[in-house]
């Protein structure tokens, strides 16, 4: 009963924490780590340690899951260059100026324990930085080449993880053993989520409530990864190409009555683990330091401070030699490519805030492991560093260098609404019908202020629905109150004024 009273009290405090972030306008990943790791040194502090295993499951699955169904594979494929950079090269590079500086500072380490160190902190967590981003609105390109590194780089950064946590294991590190174990464990992954997303698509049919559709997404979510993890793949690699390829069935939508409630729930439990995993990250600190002599402590944190001023100026050192590298190409191809923008630059650098995926991964370290308390230690330093260091950052640098506003949503969404009147319109044509003709009146004029660029929730006619549904709210309210009618009977019709609500495009919460 301790462990339920204490996960409530740090949602219920998290909740605070997220609250005051938004209004102070930071990242909450950043507070919510803060708050944790100054708890963490108050007396009965609630010590909440959960199995190894089950870490990155937890909190890596649903919310990696959920990025691939919204991520856009159109601007995955138009910004495969930076992304590709960021995934591979960069984690790449990371991985290896941190085994080499923890092998300098901690001479005893083994190589394969240092690859596992910089495999563990090399992949940024975008939350944090997404956070920030959505107050300040910068260039779509931005947006969508950060959004497709967190979708990725934890595949390329875990899959070298276990591959040093096995080769520890087997006595050493060998990267010509190494190589084809990633690609065959790589291409498997890639084959298995692609293959578990056609039997999933079909069952999901065939279920018409919202409250079984929305617990077989999450069962299904968590049962592709532990098969994966039980295969031998990469569950995160798994993870992502399950759900690009459940977000892009050409077969029939989901009907809007299971679509709904499920974005709800799973918008929810996304914010809910990610609150848990930032608070968990500075609530490790206490057990971490435990481990250690006071001795030990000062040297670890020497070493640790030492890592986290690497993978800053690595990302940094990366992100500029690609944008050189792509100016060169401009000049040499005569103009033909975009040469790139060095504020881009500047911010992608600059968005390189770790997260719970890297301590998570040095969470998941066996028992006996070399070096692990250090290993945690360091990570836990270097995300909380990053943290705090960019987090409280990237927000004034963005206003600093005052990037262009990013209007290619709004221009496609009006090109979506304009499509979409038209089709509806092409559909009454034949029907004669005064409804048809009440209807085919709403949709020119509807059209005609799409064209304008008015939102839905504008239009006049959407205006009067919602107040004419305030007035129908207060009616059957009053009904109840006397008694005319029961809950039953007022739950049904308040859902009917709900349906109402909506499709008279309502603002999120209005």
């Amino acid at each position: 009963m301790h462990v339920f009273e204490s996960l409530l009290a740090l949602l219920l405090g998290a909740t605070a924490l997220s609250a005051v972030a938004r209004r102070v306008n930071i990242p909450y990943p950043t507070l919510l780590a803060v708050g944790g790791a100054f708890l963490a040194f108050v007396p009965g502090a609630p010590a909440l340690e959960l199995p190894p295993d089950l870490i990155l499951a937890l909190f890596v699955a649903p919310v990696l899951l959920d990025a691939a169904y919204d991520a856009s594979f159109r601007d995955l494929r138009r910004n495969w260059i930076p992304v590709t950079s960021l995934v591979l090269g960069a984690v790449a590079v990371t991985t290896l100026a941190v085994a080499f500086a923890a092998r300098a500072l901690v001479p005893d380490l083994p190589w394969a324990a240092a690859v596992a160190l910089g495999a563990l902190v090399a992949p940024p967590d975008a939350v944090a930085a997404l956070a920030v981003l959505r107050h300040v609105n910068p260039p779509h390109r931005i947006r969508m080449v950060l959004e497709g590194e967190s979708l990725l780089n934890d595949a390329s950064s875990l899959l070298i993880y276990r591959l040093a946590v096995a080769a520890m294991a087997a006595g050493g590190f060998s990267l010509t053993r190494a190589a084809p174990t990633f690609a065959l464990v790589f291409v498997g992954s890639v084959a298995v989520g692609w293959l578990l997303a056609r039997p999933m698509r079909w069952l999901t049919q065939q279920i018409h409530d919202a409250p079984s559709s929305v617990i077989l997404q999450f069962v299904s979510t968590f049962a592709v990864w532990l098969m994966a993890e039980r295969l031998g793949l990469s569950g995160v690699v798994t993870i992502v190409v399950f759900g690009l390829t459940l977000a892009r069935d050409g077969s029939a939508p989901m009907p809007a009555n299971l679509r709904v409630p499920s974005f709800a729930i799973w918008e929810t439990a996304t914010v809910v683990l990610n609150v848990l995993a930032f608070t968990l990250v500075g609530l490790q600190l206490g057990p971490i330091l435990e481990g250690l002599s006071p001795a030990e402590r000062l040297t670890y944190l020497g070493a640790a401070l030492a890592i986290l001023g690497v993978v800053i100026v690595v990302r940094i050192g990366w992100v500029a030699a690609h944008h050189l590298a792509v100016v060169a190409a401009h000049r040499l191809s005569g103009g033909r490519t975009a040469p790139g923008d060095a504020r881009a630059m500047a911010v992608v650098g600059w968005s390189g805030m770790r997260g719970i995926v890297s301590l998570a991964a040095a969470l998941a370290l066996p028992e006996g492991f070399p070096y692990r308390d250090f290993i945690r230690f360091a990570a836990f330093v270097v995300v909380l560093g990053t943290l705090l260091l960019q987090g409280l950052t990237l927000g004034p640098l963005l206003r600093l260098l005052r990037l262009p506003r990013d209007t290619v949503v709004e221009s496609e969404l009006r090109i979506a609404r304009k499509v979409a009147l038209k089709a509806a319109m092409t559909e009454l044509d034949g029907d004669d019908s005064p409804a048809a003709d009440r209807l085919r009146q709403e949709y020119a004029e509807a059209l005609g202020q799409a064209k304008d660029g008015g939102s839905p929730q504008d239009w006049p006619e959407n205006v009067l629905r919602r107040r004419l549904v305030a007035a129908s709210r207060r009616a059957i309210a009053e009904l109840r109150t006397r008694g005319d009618i029961g809950d039953d009977a007022y739950r049904r019709a308040e859902e009917e004024l709900d349906r109402l609500e909506l499709s008279a495009g309502a603002a999120a919460g209005g």
